[in-house]
């Protein structure tokens, strides 16, 4: 790991480019953190030097001879410090925080905008604690880092050039060898303990995606009688989790053991070394008070240095694993100069495309085909023929090995995804909601909609009369993934919020497959007037959905082995008459 790395990406939200304001501020915080440290450092001279000029005066004639400017310059000085301090904090707040929301607003918008493939080989709850620590990691390093770090460091080196330009040299490299050593120390063992931070950040992960995993299968873990199950596997990430918080505890025993005997022989052998000096008359007692009160000032935050050095340590993993996620590679991107889709017709052509997810499976082979504007066109076929891999390939959710496809003869890698995504509605073969609303469900199809356009597509996706007799109404929360839902209700919901998209074209990949018979006539006769005025593909598994559809493709081991109408392609007796007589057989016995 570059240690530096992820400091150096810091800066770039700490100093923006665009916002001169956000400059001036950093530039002033530093400003009075410098001279918050210069008030500090001179608060120990004139404490010492009251102390000398109180020295030898009687009791009756203090009053008269008290030095009332030096204890107001130390009353001065340590008020300084604090308000110097308290108006950096002032004005680097506005900072910090700004810099972690635009941090954790890039990774996220970065996330959006990597390629299916990614989201599917890493788990979702990893990726949120990733997250969570690197926004946590920010925080801390920019709060410690300018309050704690650099303010020492700046201490240190005032403190040496007061030690030689008062008193002797001797004391300025007692100082720096104590701190070089305690630095040096804590460097060593900290590094150490990095290597055990990030196998408890593995450990941390997994423990988080297990319980993740098993809330959300909740009800598969009850269908099988798997709590016990559940539990032990829990269990066994929780002890894995706890070996390695145990051995990080020790080992930061090991590391305060160590600083605390550096800081007090440093301490012992600058008392001595002071003491001898007032003996000799090289220094007075006032002399002895300013050593001792540097000594003081510098060990408090000498002594949470270490602290702060392993936790800094920490943040820059974690800010390093999730800096990390901004370098994956977006698989699917817009070329360079892309335009954006204009549709007038819809037509659709697929030209020679195929795709395979990895070298030894190919799933789509070699296909063509093309859609007339305001046309349907379904595509059937055996399970794991490609029909889905269609809709992703379309979706450019995949780029097609080879082949073109065009939309209105724009070749749809030529445009943007954002315009491509705008002009098409996909209803998935898996829906998935969000923990919210059943309007805020609806209406993420087109977040500007009206309450009456809500309800108006609720109806057409035969919904409405099922919410209006819900308690709460179309403010009912549907669960996690939609869990409160039944399959065909989610499906409604899907093809609700697809119809108030209004796009130029819909794609229905098993729209209705968790739907009664009932309701899924209501609503194929609904989509069928609405397909009259836009370009529709239709995946099906039930064949009876897409008889009226202008066309049908089927698909057979990635290949289109039939095309035509229902009635062609009954003529035909191939693959397609064969799987329409096994539906009916199955129709009939269920009859």
């Amino acid at each position: 790991m570059n240690s530096f790395k992820p400091l150096f990406n810091l800066f770039h939200y700490l100093w923006p480019k665009d916002n001169r304001g956000f400059k001036i501020r950093f530039v002033l915080a530093i400003f009075f953190l410098v001279f918050a440290k210069v008030s500090n450092v001179f608060v120990p001279i004139f404490l010492g030097k009251t102390v000398d000029a109180l020295d030898g005066i009687n009791t009756a004639s203090i009053v008269l001879a008290i030095p009332i400017t030096l204890i107001a310059a130390y009353g001065l000085a340590r008020f300084l410090h604090v308000a110097f301090g308290e108006i950096r904090d002032a004005l680097f707040v506005r900072i910090g925080q700004n810099a972690i929301r635009r941090a954790a607003l890039k990774v996220f918008d970065h996330l959006h905008s990597l390629s299916l493939k990614f989201h599917l080989n890493r788990q979702t709850g990893a990726l949120s604690r990733i997250i969570d620590r690197g926004i946590g990691g920010i925080e801390f390093t920019l709060r410690f880092v300018t309050f704690n770090v650099f303010p020492t460091l700046l201490e240190i080196l005032l403190v040496c050039i007061i030690l030689v330009n008062l008193f002797s040299w001797y004391f300025s490299f007692i100082t720096f060898f104590i701190i070089v050593f305690y630095v040096s120390f804590t460097f060593l063992i900290t590094e150490w303990r990095v290597k055990i931070r990030k196998q408890m950040n593995e450990a941390d992960n997994a423990r988080g995606q297990k319980s993740i995993d098993s809330l959300i299968n909740f009800e598969t873990v009850k269908y099988f009688n798997n709590e016990n199950y559940e539990s032990a596997r829990y269990d066994q990430a929780l002890k894995n989790y706890e070996h390695f918080a145990v051995k990080s505890a020790i080992s930061l025993t090991y590391l305060n053991a160590g600083q605390a005997i550096i800081i007090s022989v440093g301490m012992i052998g600058m008392m001595i070394l002071a003491a001898l000096q007032i003996q000799s008359g090289y220094m007075t007692i006032g002399d002895f008070i300013i050593v001792n009160t540097y000594l003081i000032q510098l060990a408090i935050p000498l002594n949470f240095i270490g602290f702060v050095y392993w936790q800094i340590k920490q943040s820059l993993v974690d800010m390093e694993n999730m800096f990390t996620l901004l370098d994956e590679k977006t698989e699917v991107s817009d070329k360079k100069g892309a335009k954006d889709l204009i549709i007038s017709q819809a037509s659709i052509k697929f030209k020679n495309v195929s795709f395979n997810y990895d070298e030894k499976r190919k799933i789509i082979k070699n296909i063509s085909f093309e859609i007339l504007p305001n046309h349907t066109v379904a595509i059937v076929g055996p399970t794991g023929a490609g029909k889905s891999t269609i809709s992703k390939i379309f979706f450019r959710f995949y780029n097609p090995d080879s082949g073109e496809i065009f939309i209105d003869d724009q070749n749809i890698n030529e445009v943007t995804q954002s315009s491509l995504r705008q002009q098409i509605a996909v209803v998935p073969q898996d829906t998935v909601l969000f923990n919210d609303t059943l309007y805020y469900n609806i209406a993420y199809g087109n977040p500007n909609a009206t309450i009456d356009d809500v309800k108006l597509v609720a109806k057409m996706a035969q919904l409405h009369t099922f919410i209006e007799d819900l308690p709460e109404g179309y403010d009912t929360i549907v669960g996690e993934r939609g869990l409160k839902l039944s399959g065909g209700e989610k499906q409604r919901v899907a093809i609700a919020r697809a119809l108030l998209k209004k796009p130029k074209i819909f794609f229905f990949d098993e729209a209705t497959s968790s739907l009664d018979t009932n309701t899924e006539k209501e609503i194929q006769k609904n989509l069928e007037e609405l397909s009259k005025d836009t370009t529709t593909m239709v995946i099906a598994h039930r064949l009876s959905t897409v008889v009226n559809s202008n066309t049908i493709l089927v698909l057979n081991e990635g290949e289109i082995a039939e095309r035509g109408n229902h009635k062609k392609l009954m003529e035909l007796n191939g693959l397609y008459a064969s799987m329409w007589r096994q539906q009916e057989k199955i129709i009939n016995k269920v009859k």
